[in-house]
């Protein structure tokens, strides 16, 4: 297995033939899409990677190259019942089938169940990395137990005693039993 800082560009053209294994450490400020997202927080948050790419058979025989990749990162995010900074752990297990042109992805991408990426002699991993986390981004980041009280009302206990406006029914009712028949 090759151990890498960052991820590298990966000739996918011929990466598949022999089984390649790459792993490596990175931090999230060498993703700048994921550190506007964090409003800059966690840069020094670690995410560990590995990308495996080989050789599989078709249907029909022909070998097509699959990458599995794998991440493991803290996301530095706000809860959304507390307002308190909360991190979140991000697993990503994900394999992609490589294709020739993008106009085979398109035609291939209704029917098959993998994902589909279009193969050149210098793919970028780190994209595909960054889209990954930003595609696993949770909807709605929360503690499992926040770390403060919650208010859970949201006005006081009086708030409609006080704004308690007569019926104006019943005044026409007090009208009619003073008027004589």
């Amino acid at each position: 297995m090759d151990k890498h800082v960052s991820p590298p560009k990966l000739d996918v053209k011929h990466a598949g033939l022999p089984l390649q294994q790459l792993a490596g450490q990175d931090v999230l400020s060498n993703y700048e899409r994921v550190m506007l997202e964090t409003n800059g927080l966690g840069a020094q948050n670690v995410l560990n990677w590995s990308a495996r790419t080989e050789s599989r058979p078709d249907a029909a025989g022909q070998p097509q190259v699959w990458l599995h990749l794998a991440l493991a990162l803290s996301l530095p995010l706000t809860c959304q019942r507390c307002l308190r900074p909360v991190d979140v752990q991000v697993e990503i297990n994900r394999d992609f089938r490589f294709v020739a042109t993008e106009a085979q992805a398109e035609l291939e991408d209704d029917a098959s169940e993998e994902d589909l990426l279009v193969a050149s002699v210098d793919f970028e991993l780190t994209a595909l990395i960054e889209d990954e986390i930003l595609l696993a981004w949770p909807l709605v980041p929360r503690h499992e137990v926040c770390p403060v009280s919650l208010k859970l009302a949201v006005a006081d206990a009086d708030f409609n005693q006080a704004n308690e406006k007569p019926n104006p029914f019943a005044a026409l009712a007090q009208l009619k039993k003073t008027l004589p028949n």
